[in-house]
């Protein structure tokens, strides 16, 4: 039996209780059922990394913008957060060890990283807006989390000296898994990516070992591109 979280007994602060809710009533039945997981997303407070203006959505079943007046246009740009149970069902799947040294691309407001640095020996995130960079970089000095840094740089087309990688998170979706990246991964390294065009895309673990990629796609899901990364060519006649 997959029991709830001790927090939800007596729970009389307001915030408390809406984090309690969008665990149990979004993430849990989404397959995501790794205690430890669940008892990290109840321990860092998402509302935290939400910019004031949108801190109401910090728990709902969406997106949430992160820069700019207009929420709509900033998850169109990727300027976003992802859905929370998506959050939480990459962490559960790539299966992040305490002696991992961990890559993501994306940083946003920092969440994620602060989420796998929880778990991970070292997190490298790299930001390509340098709003959101400068965000992350005070989202992650104020929680208290000195095991992940955030770089300004493009995921895409930046040389990155840190590798090789346990694991590496792409924090938004592409049209393809980067080989560049792969070739970041260390033997029994896994790289999580959402891949595909909208409306098919499926989120992607690619595992390393040796010279070798095995890819399994467990789940259907949509989410903003990451900037930078290439588009399919389309056809040509």
């Amino acid at each position: 039996m997959n029991m709830p979280l001790n927090t939800s007994a007596n729970i009389s602060d307001p915030i408390a209780q809406a984090r309690y809710n969008m665990i149990e009533q979004q993430i849990r039945p989404w397959n995501v059922l790794d205690f430890d997981v669940l008892e990290l997303l109840a321990e860092v407070h998402r509302e935290n990394f939400v910019p004031p203006a949108y801190r109401s959505l910090a728990f709902m079943d969406m997106e949430v913008p992160l820069l700019g007046d207009d929420a709509e246009e900033a998850v169109r740009l990727g300027l976003s957060m992802l859905q929370p149970r998506v959050e939480a069902r990459i962490l559960q799947d790539l299966q992040v060890k305490s002696t991992d040294r961990v890559l993501e691309i994306g940083a946003g407001s920092g969440y994620m990283a602060a989420l796998l640095a929880y778990r991970a020996e070292r997190v490298v995130s790299l930001e390509i807006n340098p709003e959101l960079a400068e965000m992350a970089r005070e989202n992650l000095r104020d929680a208290g989390v000195q095991n992940a840094e955030v770089r300004l740089g493009d995921g895409a087309r930046d040389a990155i000296a840190d590798g090789p990688f346990d694991v590496i998170v792409l924090s938004g979706s592409v049209a393809e898994v980067p080989s560049a990246l792969l070739s970041l991964l260390r033997d029994g390294g896994r790289l999580g990516a959402i891949v595909g065009s909208d409306p098919v895309m499926r989120f992607t673990v690619t595992r390393r070992t040796g010279d070798r990629f095995e890819t399994t796609s467990p789940w259907d899901t949509i989410a903003p591109r990451l900037v930078g990364f290439p588009e399919p060519s389309g056809f040509t006649f």
